[in-house]
């Protein structure tokens, strides 16, 4: 391919929108068929509605969200994402619904035909409804397109959870849905002309109902002007709001079976797990802007949900004629849940208050949910800490998702409880663990500093707590103890070695990866075997199984000492409990030694998450890991790349030229501008462009801008600029302003011929004048230089010469 591709950022708004029409008249078809039939879709038309919402609703709305939070939208990442769990969950439903007819209509006998859809339906319909209200407010200070097409939607969801109960409600839901169509279909027609045009054709974007700033005034004693501020990566949108969104909707849903609402749990149990795979994307795009703990707490609050949501399903339709009573009280998992909410509610204080609220009732609600607590009495008190932790997150969504929108306090969140400094000496009892003669030791590009390893921590220490059994020979404690540990233990920490190869510790993700197999097995055999039939008698390949988990542990407990003693200690812990593993398929297993061994495992880990976490939200070693046992000796001194690049010095004359050599003969080099380090490439060799997508896999559809050293080299060339722009650039240039100008024949008269197709994009490039004396003296002696930032596509900026060098 000759030609280069270079288009400007696409409007994923279009796909979302077309997604919330093409998903509400397809319901909108079925409620009127309904309603003129006077009778129930059959099982196969629900089946295949059911299919198309979670194809059409669910994962169409999921890619458009993804897409949203790549373009740092807010308001369209939070609803696409919101809304395509409510879509997919939606679809199970109905897939359920065409399920359960042909149950009936076989006249056979399955544990569908005994599920109350209707019940368990109703409590997820009514926790989106106040969801989508809270979306149509927010986008009425964005546009004036998505108020109608959300608002829409609140009213459908309400006659929706009416129609479940009486067909007139469907009539009503159908032309509300008719409204979503028109509405969805108006404004992906505008942004996609917006996208084409790269100017609204169409009214309804670019113009809000109101001003945000209208909701309130900016807390001048909030954290951002109190030094305290947050960390912004304005490669994606902050994924607070949804974080906090989710955790509305599941105790919402999860209050109803406490109060005996909901009796049969199916229904609602699909409803929380898909609105906890919206968890999780919140929890991955915080990773990705380097908060580690907002990934790590939205993680934990879906583990939670997860295992309370799977638990009350095997409670109400596995175990509902068993007396479980004696089994649940004999359960321990919940108290880890109680001790990491207890640390997260700590490590809050150095958060805004309402922070630290929020935690708070998540404490609360850990606590109700202990299993010694009475059943019926743990159930209401459970209810009543759902109630208050739904109100508490439905307040902190909207506050995030206004407070994001404008970029400033709008809806009070409170002030900081206690200063950065004041908390780091608070800890400060972990440095005289070091042996810095009192210094603070940064982490450094090691394996302490990985954010995955919280998550890590939480995963393996509840696995390990759960497993604990009163007894070998206790079916039902071992039915209620699968999701106890299979979803920590094997499947989020899947997601946790998924981190880490994001992170390129491909090696560091084979601990998670290797420590989830393990897990997976234990509950393959020791929990679930009686159900699918599998015992040691009949499987011998699970004591083979056992020893090679010995010996690849072995090869983990090398690697481990060389990080820290914390993660040796941990991997020597998980050989014990391989043994106990090995000796239960001998039938050998004495029953102390593995609630020893697993109860130390868990110990271990506790403090493994509290240390890790604290350390990575401080950037300091504050509390210790311990050194690594052994280190990789180095010689103190200087990275030598001279066989790979040359590092002339910029401020001295015969550096310069240097630079200006290596550009003109189509090399790349990193210099430095008035921001941050940039690569730079001469645009008279298009290779050396070329060059700088693949140095840093910058993806092919985003543009390159292009640095001249003045004003001047712009009007010799005379190009078609309005006086205003002209006017706007004398004002700004130099500076880190960068200005989008149409293409045309005066940037070949400017010198960008060659790479004419390989800057900007088929229409416009953006030029930069940067304040900065090497950048100016620099394009004087080589003519305009295409640059982009100097990192990887998709990480942090470069502000030291030492980043570019690696």
């Amino acid at each position: 391919m000759e030609g280069f591709p270079a288009v400007f950022y696409s409007e994923p708004a279009v796909l979302g929108l077309l997604a919330n029409a093409v998903s509400a008249f397809l319901v909108c078809m079925q409620n009127f068929s309904k309603f003129n039939t006077s009778i129930s879709a059959g099982g196969v038309e629900n089946i295949l509605a059911g299919v198309h919402l979670i194809l059409i609703g669910g994962i169409s709305q999921l890619i458009a969200g993804f897409l949203s939070f790549r373009k740092y939208d807010h308001l369209s990442g939070t609803a696409f994402l919101a809304f395509s769990a409510l879509w997919s969950s939606y679809g199970a439903t109905r897939i359920i619904v065409g399920s359960e007819s042909s149950v009936q209509n076989s006249s056979s006998v399955d544990i569908l035909s005994q599920i109350p859809v209707h019940e368990g339906a109703v409590a997820g319909l009514v926790a989106y409804i106040v969801i989508a209200f809270i979306l149509s407010f927010c986008s009425a200070t964005v546009n004036y397109i998505m108020p109608f097409v959300f608002g829409a939607l609140t009213l459908t969801l309400i006659f929706e959870a009416v129609g479940l109960f009486g067909n007139w409600a469907l009539v009503v839901s159908g032309v509300l849905e008719l409204i979503i169509v028109l509405c969805g279909l108006y404004g992906a027609g505008a942004l996609l002309l917006k996208g084409i045009t790269q100017r609204y054709v169409l009214p309804g974007f670019g113009n809000s109902l109101f001003n945000v700033l209208l909701l309130g005034s900016a807390n001048r004693n909030s954290s951002k002007n109190t030094g305290e501020e947050k960390k912004k990566n304005t490669k994606y949108a902050e994924p607070m709001a949804l974080g906090y969104l989710c955790d509305t909707i599941s105790p919402f849903i999860m209050l109803f079976f406490c109060f005996g609402y909901i009796t049969n749990f199916y229904v609602g149990c699909i409803w929380i797990s898909i609105n906890v795979l919206s968890q999780m994307c919140s929890s991955y795009y915080s990773y990705l802007r380097d908060d580690v703990y907002y990934a790590t707490k939205f993680a934990f609050h879906g583990i939670f949900w997860l295992v309370q949501s799977w638990e009350a399903f095997t409670i109400s339709v596995v175990l509902k004629s068993e007396d479980i009573t004696l089994s649940r009280q004999s359960l321990v998992g919940d108290w880890f849940f109680v001790a990491v909410s207890c640390i997260f509610c700590f490590l809050s204080f150095n958060k805004e208050l309402l922070e630290v609220i929020h935690n708070a009732a998540f404490v609360v609600m850990t606590v109700a949910r202990i299993q010694q607590i009475p059943s019926k009495a743990g159930y209401i008190f459970f209810g009543v800490t759902c109630i208050i932790f739904t109100a508490i997150s439905l307040y902190t969504t909207f506050a995030s998702l206004v407070n994001s929108i404008a970029e400033k306090v709008l809806i009070p969140i409170g002030n900081v409880l206690i200063s950065k400094d004041k908390f780091q000496n608070v800890l400060s009892w972990g440095k005289k663990c070091l042996k810095k003669h009192g210094e603070e030791a940064e982490i450094k590009e090691n394996f302490r500093s990985r954010p995955s390893d919280p998550l890590f921590y939480i995963c393996n220490g509840l696995a390990a707590l759960a497993a604990i059994q009163h007894s070998l020979n206790d079916g039902i404690q071992a039915r209620l103890s699968i999701p106890w540990v299979l979803i920590p233990g094997a499947i989020i920490q899947l997601y946790v070695s998924r981190i880490d190869v994001q992170g390129g510790r491909r090696f560091g993700s084979v601990l998670p990866f290797c420590f989830s197999a393990v897990w997976a097995t234990w509950v393959w055999l020791r929990f679930a075997g009686s159900l699918l039939g599998i015992s040691t008698d009949n499987d011998g390949g699970f004591t083979a199984g056992a020893i090679a988990f010995l010996v690849i542990n072995l090869f983990l407990i090398t690697f481990a000492t060389h990080a820290n003693i914390v993660l040796l200690l941990v991997t020597l812990v998980m050989e014990s409990v391989i043994v106990s593993f090995l000796l239960f398929t001998l039938e050998r297993l004495p029953l102390q030694l593995e609630i020893t061994v697993l109860s130390v495992f868990s110990i271990i880990c506790l403090y493994g998450f509290l240390a890790s976490m604290t350390n990575c939200l401080f950037n300091k070693e504050l509390i210790p890991l311990g050194p690594a046992i052994f280190k990789k000796q180095e010689p103190e001194k200087k990275v030598d790349v001279s066989s790979s690049c040359i590092l002339p010095e910029s401020r001295r004359t015969s550096g310069l030229r240097t630079i200006a050599k290596t550009l003109e003969s189509g090399g790349v080099c990193g210099i430095p501008t008035d921001t941050v380090y940039a690569l730079a490439a001469s645009c008279k060799h298009p290779d050396a462009i070329r060059r700088i997508y693949s140095i840093k896999e910058r993806p092919s559809e985003k543009p390159i801008c292009i640095c001249i050293s003045n004003l001047e080299q712009l009007r010799v060339i005379n190009p078609p600029f309005s006086p205003l722009l002209w006017r706007f650039m004398d004002l700004v240039y130099p500076g880190g302003i960068s200005c989008i100008v149409k293409k045309g024949e005066w940037l070949k008269r400017l010198g960008v011929g060659p790479a004419y197709e390989y800057v900007g994009t088929t229409d416009s490039i953006m030029i930069r004048v940067p304040d900065h004396s090497v950048t100016a003296h620099l394009t004087d002696m080589t003519g305009p230089l295409a640059i982009t930032s100097a990192n990887p596509s998709g990480e942090s900026d470069s502000t030291h010469h030492d980043h570019v060098i690696r």
